[in-house]
């Protein structure tokens, strides 16, 4: 591929991903808060709370899997629609109807499924206290989850669109709200029920709530995406349903995958002791904030290889997973770096510094966390491309290889027959995170080589982009 074509992608790519990124930071940064929040509250509170966003977060994503692929779908359709000087008008409401669907009757099993964990846990070795705890902050968060997939939807057509800026600016509002009604809701002000560590929970499903509406309302409201933007819920086509679920299904079980084993990692530091649940806890969210940078780069390198797919420009989707890949290395790298100089100031917003015991667990995990965070980015980027090729269920099988037979196994034995404890949970989870990503890379690659063989008549690889 040539320089000026690789700048002209590097800028495009940029230009998807950041706001995406941002986007994602801001979400974030509701749970950093809230996370931080809880640390004011204690130890055991920092412990629970993190339990009920884990699981939480686990529900929301595999809910969030099946509606992925809904800007793919659409970017696919803009492209077939240009490609023969058509309208992609009708295809795209369609797919917006159906991921609507997809996401309310998601948002109400996940939901359920939530609130019936807060009392199947107790059963899984986990402290009695920390459940007690964490029971009533799931039932909050519980009704949140379906404006929050509203809000995914929405984002996943404003991206297949190639028009995500918007998301940033409702996004950051939903931080300092959040923020405000936390306090709230823990201190009872202004006349509010004090509720402590479920006032985080009931603050985060307003806040989702407040935040869908307003994004709705902006685009809605633009000039170019509320032309398309399918107003009515109906008329839903049962093919495009199955459609979306078909390439939607299993990256919901590959994000459950992934996440299913941090859940299950969790419960295993739970059985060591609070301090290692709670360092696990804040190591995880710290490394969770950089990850989606990483989401970013995916969901921007994953629309491109969609559009370059439609296209036949095979070598062209080559060259973009390279692209993202390195520029996920630039960032792992600049926050590994910050880790080694600074880690008693990245773990100051969530850690008492008289908590010796968990400090001390928190800052080894942080440096395992420099090797984790970048197997981490790397296997996103992966789901990413293989979407962007439409070969999902590629993605499901070999995250159950690398997550459940490398992973999970090596995270048990570390920690447990080898006693190495909360370090030794990492160092599996971070084993199985690196063969995932391999595994997925490889597979990329191989599937580009292989349509590119079978397509002869393309353009040579240099010539395969614009530059």
């Amino acid at each position: 591929m040539n320089l000026p074509g690789l700048r002209a992608d590097g800028r495009q790519l940029t230009a998807l991903a950041t706001p995406i990124a941002l986007t994602q930071l801001a979400q974030i940064a509701v749970s950093t808060t809230n996370i931080v929040l809880m640390g004011t509250l204690g130890v055991r509170e920092v412990a629970a709370g993190g339990l009920a966003i884990v699981l939480f977060n686990q529900i929301r994503t595999m809910c969030f899997g099946l509606i992925t692929a809904t800007g793919n779908q659409i970017a696919t359709a803009v492209s077939a629609a240009g490609k023969r000087g058509g309208s992609a008008d009708r295809e795209v409401r369609d797919v917006v109807r159906s991921s609507f669907l997809i996401a309310t009757v998601a948002g109400i099993l996940g939901g359920a499924v939530l609130i019936g964990l807060g009392w199947a846990l107790r059963w899984l070795g986990q402290d009695a206290g920390v459940l007690a705890d964490a029971r009533p902050l799931m039932v909050a968060l519980a009704p949140g989850l379906l404006p929050c997939l509203w809000f995914q939807v929405l984002r996943q057509y404003t991206v297949g669109m190639q028009r995500p800026q918007a998301l940033l600016l409702v996004t950051l509002g939903s931080v300092a709200l959040n923020l405000v009604l936390a306090l709230a809701f823990i201190h009872g002000w202004a006349g509010l029920p004090a509720l402590g560590l479920t006032g985080i929970g009931v603050a985060t499903s307003l806040v989702f709530l407040i935040t869908f509406g307003a994004f709705w309302t902006m685009v809605h409201h633009d000039a170019e995406l509320g032309t398309t933007l399918a107003i009515r819920p109906w008329p839903v086509r049962r093919e495009t349903v199955a459609s979306e679920l078909k390439l939607g299904m299993p990256i919901a079980l590959t994000y459950g995958s992934e996440a299913g084993m941090f859940s299950v990692l969790a419960l295993a530091m739970g059985s060591i002791g609070p301090a290692a649940l709670a360092a696990h806890n804040v190591v995880y969210q710290i490394i969770y904030i950089v990850f989606q940078v990483a989401i970013g780069l995916s969901h921007g390198a994953s629309i491109l290889v969609s559009h370059a797919v439609a296209r036949d420009e095979y070598g062209h989707a080559r060259a973009l997973a390279w692209l993202a890949l390195r520029q996920v290395a630039i960032v792992a790298a600049i926050t590994g770096a910050v880790y080694v100089i600074a880690p008693d100031l990245v773990l100051a917003p969530f850690l008492d510094s008289s908590d010796t015991a968990t400090i001390e667990i928190a800052h080894t995990l942080l440096l395992i966390g420099i090797v984790l965070q970048f197997f981490d980015a790397a296997q996103n980027i992966g789901t990413g491309l293989l979407r962007g090729l439409k070969e999902t269920n590629a993605g499901f099988r070999l995250s159950l290889v690398g997550y459940w037979c490398v992973g999970l196994p090596t995270a048990l034995l570390l920690a447990f027959p080898l006693d190495l404890g909360a370090a030794g949970v990492w160092w599996g989870l971070t084993a199985g995170l690196a063969t995932t990503a391999v595994l997925m890379l490889r597979r990329y690659f191989a599937l580009v080589e292989r349509k590119q063989r079978a397509n002869p008549g393309l353009l040579p690889e240099s010539l395969s982009s614009p530059s």
